[in-house]
């Protein structure tokens, strides 16, 4: 490959930061974090090395969903700024090197968006079919998404006299993918903020915005689905060509390959890996990196041109669904043993550094493993400094608690008093007194420190992103050894799931006489004969291992 194919497919090596501008930096002084405080921050973002900002809902919303639930595409919630400084935020970032993405909530509306609305009034309006109506709901429903909240799919609605599906929330009524009004509307808010500097889109939900399972005649209406995706990848390839679509699809493997378009590749740029991410916190509970390494060999085969997108922490849900009963309940003894860390019977609702007990071994052994496998990595804010959850707050937004900036009151997110801030700051021995950026950043051994290196390195190596991926094998159930193989450059990572050290004994797939095998972190240069190779790693140790030609000239 050339170094121009890294510009060209920016995703396959990007540093993804996602981000709630709400809870992210107040910059008015009013207790809500908005698009001015971001811009204020971006510095900090370039500093850490981000290359990619991924912004959660920060659309016009009565806000019953965290701003899920949309009343307008086109816009900005008032609260968080306007379209000016939306597009302050783009040119700075853009300044600083960093890409912008924004979330496409599309299977969905608001109940208070004009469409709606209009949906309502009259069987007549041109907005009716617009969503999903039935004089009665069908008598055979799956489970809801939210069975906390939702008994059915379904709500009846006196103005309209018929039922609207919704698959999410009541207040959230679904959009009908089969109208073709309805596809050039969604076509519009993706030209508009391509028009507005984005460079891509996360695709909320993507199996439900092309489910027509309850929709009358959707099949016959929209025959084929996943036609339509590869519209609007097509749209948006032809109004931006570098721009993504990274989609949300929570799928069984054999499914997954089906949304990225096959061997085309002409349908989601990128995938959240939810089923590794599942088994990497088995195998954390178990000591043992083999379900982690059988699921990252099962990712189906497609375009070389998509990409995977790891992650440790997401901003919903700490999903398990794809784990058996008893797997789900070995990570829920282990890192959710109370019933209010869990959620949905399915997920839990806590960041990463609480549930391995701050323990600074594990959580730098973590994240050393997202860097170092195959694909792009996500950080969801605040994971650089080790933030924890708030567990009184509740559900999903227990991880969605003010950005900690520093030890004074309210985190430094805000100047407002604490009982005006949007939401609670953590508290106890996660609080900001405890984990900020400030301190962080002037201590050479901080978990951000780490972040940086680990981001630096990743940067560095056209290996990570790109190399074609294999585990090495070997007998210790509780190390992963994989490669990443690019041209004649191949990394070697080891990472060690048990609390004891490890010697491991492997093999290389290709001699050393004539190449250089070098520790990434270190710069020192590792002995090797031959083919065999002995590494010793720490109690929940991690080794990076590049080896390359005697006489390879690149700078690492």
């Amino acid at each position: 490959m050339k170094v121009s194919d890294t510009s060209d497919l920016w995703w396959k090596s990007a540093v993804i930061y996602c981000l709630d501008v709400e809870v992210f930096m107040d910059g008015d002084g009013n207790g809500i974090g908005d698009l001015g405080g971001l811009a204020s921050r971006l510095d900090y973002l370039e500093e850490l090395g981000v290359t990619c900002l991924w912004l959660m809902p920060f659309y016009p919303s009565p806000d019953r969903d965290d701003g899920y639930d949309i009343s307008e595409f086109l816009g900005v919630d008032r609260r968080l700024g306007d379209l000016g400084d939306f597009v302050e935020v783009i040119r700075i970032a853009e300044d600083r090197g960093m890409r912008v993405i924004v979330d496409l909530v599309v299977n969905h509306t608001s109940d208070e968006h004009p469409w709606f609305k209009a949906a309502r009034s009259s069987p007549d309006s041109p907005y009716r079919d617009f969503y999903v109506w039935r004089d009665e709901p069908p008598k055979r429903q799956p489970k809801p998404v939210f069975p906390d909240q939702e008994t059915s799919d379904w709500q009846y609605d006196e103005k309209a006299g018929q039922y609207y599906q919704h698959v999410f929330y009541r207040q959230q009524p679904d959009l009908n993918i089969t109208n073709e009004r309805v596809r050039d509307e969604i076509a519009k808010i993706v030209g508009f903020w391509v028009q507005l500097g984005v460079s891509g889109f996360r695709v909320d939900a993507v199996p439900f915005l092309l489910d027509t399972t309850g929709i009358v005649d959707g099949a016959a209406l929209l025959p084929d689905p996943h036609a339509y995706l590869r519209d609007l990848r097509s749209f948006l390839d032809r109004r931006s060509g570098q721009a993504i679509l990274l989609g949300e699809v929570n799928l069984p493997r054999s499914d997954q390959n089906t949304f990225f378009g096959g061997k085309e590749g002409d349908e989601l740029t990128m995938q959240f890996d939810f089923i590794s991410m599942q088994k990497m916190y088995l195998s954390l509970a178990r000591g043992d990196a083999r379900p982690l390494a059988k699921a990252l060999l099962s990712r189906p085969k497609g375009s070389p041109d998509i990409q995977w997108a790891n992650f440790v922490r997401n901003h919903d849900e700490l999903t398990l669904d794809k784990l058996t009963d008893k797997e789900r309940a070995e990570v829920f003894a282990a890192f959710g043993p109370e019933k209010r860390m869990q959620v949905y019977d399915r997920g839990l609702v806590r960041r990463l550094p609480p549930m391995l007990q701050g323990d600074p071994r594990r959580i730098r052994m973590v994240y050393s493993l997202m860097f170092s496998l195959p694909g792009t990595p996500v950080l969801f804010y605040g994971e650089e400094i080790g933030m924890g959850e708030n567990l009184d707050v509740g559900g999903r937004l227990s991880v969605r608690t003010p950005m900690q900036w520093n030890a004074d009151r309210n985190g430094g997110f805000s100047t407002a008093p604490t009982s005006k801030l949007r939401r609670a700051v953590t508290s106890g021995g996660f609080g900001p007194e405890h984990v900020n950026v400030a301190d962080q950043r002037r201590d050479p051994d901080s978990l951000l420190a780490f972040i940086r290196t680990l981001i630096r390195h990743y940067r560095n190596g056209r290996e990570f992103g790109w190399g074609a991926f294999d585990v090495l094998e070997q007998p210790d159930k509780a190390v992963l050894a994989h490669t990443l193989t690019v041209g004649d450059r191949q990394i070697i990572a080891l990472h060690n799931f048990a609390s004891e050290p490890r010697e491991v004994q492997l093999t290389l797939p290709a001699t050393a006489d004539d190449r250089r095998l070098t520790d990434v972190f270190t710069g020192i240069q590792v002995p090797v004969e031959g083919k065999a190779l002995t590494v010793s790693l720490d109690a929940y140790g991690y080794r990076w291992l590049r080896l390359t030609a005697l006489d390879d000239i690149d700078l690492y």
